[in-house]
């Protein structure tokens, strides 16, 4: 599903608060086109698969899709624990059997960032302060410095402090608080904690 322009009176956004995934392929552009259009057709079955596991409709998602990454405004009443819990355990899953087998300099490995804020649709995307915010963090030296070090590590997930208080903090999820590190992030115009 692509984003459509339905802003409101006068050419103003509509107003919505989202539950929202942004997923991106580490070393993408440091591959051969055969290895992209598999990274590119993985990515999309795997996040269906993973939603598919996680209980949540990916039908009713709408996504921006570039090439390596997918931007995702999940319909109202998507479900925090399952996208931070169920979703991301079942994704780690996808990737590790993508990845059997091949050498490592092959794997595919995703940065995802997951955050609850505003977000209306506009004329080329997503507009609202939550889009800018989830790209800034999955997008974070923090997240990419995770996903780097971590030997072996097919998936490195962050989440919004929003989403770490109402989700994990109060024990929604099987993932324990003392699980997550928290890191500062200051990227562009954006600066917060995740």
């Amino acid at each position: 599903m692509t984003v459509n322009n339905v802003g409101g009176p006068g050419g103003m956004a509509t107003f919505g608060r989202r539950l929202l995934l942004a997923v991106d392929a580490k070393g993408y552009g440091g591959v051969d086109v055969l290895m992209q259009t598999q990274f590119q057709e993985a990515i999309l079955r795997l996040l269906g698969e993973a939603a598919d596991a996680a209980g949540l409709d990916r039908e009713r998602w709408v996504t921006q899709e570039a090439g390596d990454s997918v931007f995702a405004v999940l319909p109202e009443g998507a479900s925090e624990p399952a996208l931070v819990d169920t979703f991301m355990r079942a994704l780690d899953t996808g990737l590790r059997a993508f990845n059997h087998g091949r050498v490592q300099e092959a794997w595919l490995r995703l940065r995802a960032a997951v955050h609850f804020g505003t977000a209306s649709p506009g004329a080329n995307g997503f507009v609202g302060k939550a889009p800018v915010e989830i790209g800034r963090i999955r997008d974070s030296a923090a997240l990419r410095t995770a996903l780097a070090s971590a030997s072996g590590a097919c998936l490195a997930v962050a989440i919004s402090a929003t989403v770490f208080n109402d989700v994990v903090r109060e024990a929604y999820t099987t993932i324990r608080a003392e699980e997550f590190r928290e890191v500062r992030i200051k990227e562009k115009e954006y600066s917060g904690r995740a």
